[in-house]
């Protein structure tokens, strides 16, 4: 019986309901620890940068995670669809952990930061490898229903996020931001170790490092070459910054030619002459480049510009996240029902671009009301896109590059993510430093004294200033981040007209496990686990193989997953 007990199954796996949802179980717990975090810091980092002194370096808090992030996800993807996706999930969740130990120990700011981008190697695994096993487990025609609890646990994160980081500001300390990780990711830990119960595997071919080390290399040049040209001390004629334009340039052309010679590629270039993949993985980049720029700073001024406490910033997110819950629910039911994705998108981008273009008019005198009219909007925008497009990507892949496709898709929404945190964040602090220096020069301070309180400053020391030199700042606030929405327009924009362009395609109805022949789904799974006489292991319930199948003009029209 102990012999019986250890070891694994001698067939495929039986992809019951019952078994369905104890999985989804673990890939929410693992969402759920890697979303909260990314909320509480963004409301917490004035407070955060204000006391470890980097207020004019406080974009590299959302850079550093974004570019670890980046970094790893194709590397996650790949890893997960030859190696098994199990372990790796563990990994990713005990990175995460033992990293928000390290933050929240951190006594200056660039040791900080360093712990934030390792808890981005953790968190671009939760991310990735979550979404790969839910087209492991559930068929792309029933997925949208399990898009509602994830849209429901990034809306719920991003309620609580701002409450509890606002929370610990005023009431604790800012390091409980990071403690608040430990008990979530030792309960994450602990339901993955149990639930998560998915086949290991063994490489079959070499497994391309070169082309790892140069898309890495690639990647962390693109950051730092957008980074420095948008700073004030570097800019774009800097030696440095061109330097980094160099290295992207000779790492990406060479992480081409390894690519199109690598037995089993980091990222085949097959892919790329996928049109359906490439449209949505575009929709992605353009809306990177836009949405997180956007949400790496609307804390930050609701906090400073409209004068509000961390947690009335933390509240002020509601009407944001009630959008977002909203429509993520609706579109993945919507999708289940009629099979029909395409209008979706082009909602989101439409909801999205509105949202920004009322966001220009932001000013200190902004009335709270119209503030919570603008997030609803804007979330409701983020909602309708998000998850249908990693849906459509997996959908027009086959079943065994499920994790490369998702995984790749995911790093050029994150590449368009760092771009613009890098490159608006750094045209927001820029404008933002220059503004706070003329506001405590105009009130009698030397330029010395003027840059020590730049670099200090956070809203508990703002509430403590004579109230001309605060409104000065509140000001100085305002005036320095409602002109970035006019340059992340022509984005969503873009966005739009691809969104416009993208093909509609049925929806498999086999999942991807059961596809490659590791599981048995559906009705035939059911019958199984009842011990009653079902159809042939490793088929679909009705019978047959997962097939490639395509039209008239050579498009894909469903890939048996």
């Amino acid at each position: 019986m102990s012999t019986a007990t250890t070891k694994a199954p001698a067939g495929p796996l039986l992809l019951t309901q019952k078994r369905i949802w104890i999985i989804f179980s673990a890939l929410i717990a693992g969402m759920l620890l890697s979303s909260l975090d990314q909320t509480i810091v963004s409301t917490a980092m004035p407070t955060i940068v204000g006391k470890l002194g980097g207020v004019e370096h406080q974009a590299w808090i959302t850079t550093a995670y974004l570019l670890a992030t980046t970094i790893v996800m194709p590397i996650y993807g790949k890893f997960g669809d030859i190696l098994g996706r199990r372990n790796l999930f563990l990994v990713a969740i005990a990175l995460f952990t033992l990293a928000s130990v390290g933050c929240a120990l951190a006594t200056d700011f660039w040791g900080f930061v360093i712990f934030r981008a390792i808890q981005g190697l953790g968190g671009g695994g939760l991310m990735i490898l979550s979404q790969a096993i839910i087209a492991d487990i559930v068929p792309a025609k029933e997925r949208g229903k399990y898009m509602g609890p994830l849209g429901a646990i990034f809306g719920l994160s991003a309620v609580a996020g701002p409450l509890l980081g606002g929370f610990f500001v005023d009431h604790l300390t800012w390091e409980w931001a990071f403690y608040i990780n430990i008990p979530v990711g030792l309960a994450a830990f602990a339901i993955a170790w149990f639930a998560l119960t998915l086949p290991n595997k063994k490489a079959e071919k070499r497994i391309d490092v070169l082309g790892v080390v140069l898309l890495s290399a690639a990647t962390t040049c693109l950051i730092f070459f957008t980074d420095f040209g948008g700073k004030k001390d570097e800019g774009w004629d800097s030696p440095l910054t061109w330097a980094f334009g160099v290295g992207l340039l000779v790492s990406a052309a060479a992480f081409v030619m390894v690519e199109r010679r690598a037995e089993d590629p980091i990222i085949p270039l097959s892919l790329f002459r996928n049109r359906i993949f490439i449209n949505a993985t575009a929709i992605g980049f353009t809306l990177g480049l836009g949405m997180f720029s956007a949400i790496a700073f609307v804390p930050t001024f609701l906090q400073m510009s409209s004068g509000t406490s961390a947690a009335e910033s933390g509240l002020l997110m509601l009407p944001m996240m009630a959008g977002l819950m909203g429509t993520s629910i609706y579109s993945g039911i919507r999708i289940s029902k009629t099979g029909k994705y395409k209008m979706f998108p082009i909602l989101g981008a439409v909801f999205t671009m509105a949202a920004m273009l009322w966001m220009t008019t932001l000013a200190a005198s902004t009335p709270i009301w119209v503030i919570c009219l603008q997030l609803f909007v804007f979330g409701a925008g983020l909602g309708l896109i998000m998850q249908v497009v990693v849906l459509v990507v997996q959908n027009s892949v086959p079943a065994d590059q499920i994790g490369t496709a998702t995984s790749t898709n995911n790093y050029f929404r994150e590449v368009g993510a760092a771009m613009g945190v890098a490159v608006f964040g750094s045209i927001f602090t820029t404008r933002l430093s220059e503004a706070l220096t003329s506001a405590f020069t105009g009130a009698g301070a030397s330029a010395e004294q003027a840059g020590q309180s730049t670099r200090t400053l956070d809203p508990q020391a703002l509430n403590q200033l004579p109230e001309q030199l605060r409104n000065a700042i509140v000001n100085a606030y305002a005036d320095s981040l409602a002109p970035v929405f006019w340059y992340l327009l022509p984005f969503i924009a873009v966005a739009l007209l691809l969104a416009i362009t993208l093909k509609q395609i049925p929806l498999s109805d086999t999942a991807g496990m059961v596809a490659r022949g590791e599981a048995v789904g559906g009705e035939e799974a059911e019958r199984l686990a009842a011990g009653l006489p079902g159809a042939a292991a490793g088929t679909d319930g009705a019978g047959r193989e997962g097939d490639i199948v395509k039209d008239d003009d050579g498009e894909l029209v469903s890939q048996g997953r």
